[in-house]
């Protein structure tokens, strides 16, 4: 077992309730940290599972056993630069190289711009060019790829991951070992 650190963010329960905290420590979510900011529930879990996709599903499972609607999971998809050096474990100067083209080609175009000098890239996209690049580990871009795949499913309107997510974790696993 590894433990996995990830937050969810929800909605749906008056954190003024005197069961509030009650609630998700009685349908499993034990191992996460409760607050509630600007009108969000934050479940700031450290799981222990087989894998990062079991984690997430049994989080959700909980969260929504306990009343809550589920918004999203983090870290968030939307990544800047620096965001990307951290993830990632290089520096910010060699991320902008990689941006400029001056160290590789086809880095991934921003998906938003904050500013005129801050965009924001996707972060599984950018972590599949870093692994295809050699540049990060191939559980990195995985990871990546399934808090895109959960959220997607969430977004959706599912809180049922576990299929969805273990389905994804194949495909993916076999277009990285193609690539």
């Amino acid at each position: 077992m590894k433990t996995f650190e990830f937050s969810i963010i929800a909605s749906g329960l008056d954190p003024e309730a005197n069961d509030f905290a009650d609630r998700f420590f009685n349908a499993g979510c034990n191992d996460a940290t409760i607050s509630f900011q600007k009108g969000h529930i934050i479940l700031d879990f450290a799981r222990d599972a087989e894998s990062l996709e079991e984690a997430i599903s049994s989080a959700v499972g909980n969260a929504v056993m306990a009343g809550a609607t589920i918004d999203r999971i983090e870290p968030d998809p939307l990544v800047s630069l620096s965001e990307i050096a951290a993830r990632s474990n290089l520096t910010r100067s060699a991320i902008s190289n990689y941006v400029k083209g001056e160290r590789g080609k086809d880095f991934p175009t921003p998906v938003a711009r904050v500013t005129e000098d801050s965009s924001l890239y996707d972060w599984a996209t950018v972590a599949r060019w870093m692994f295809e690049n050699d540049k990060i580990d191939k559980q990195l871009a995985l990871e990546a790829e399934i808090f895109k795949c959960a959220n997607e499913v969430l977004h959706n309107g599912q809180t049922h991951l576990s299929e969805p997510l273990k389905k994804r974790v194949k495909e993916y696993s076999e277009e990285l070992e193609a690539a």
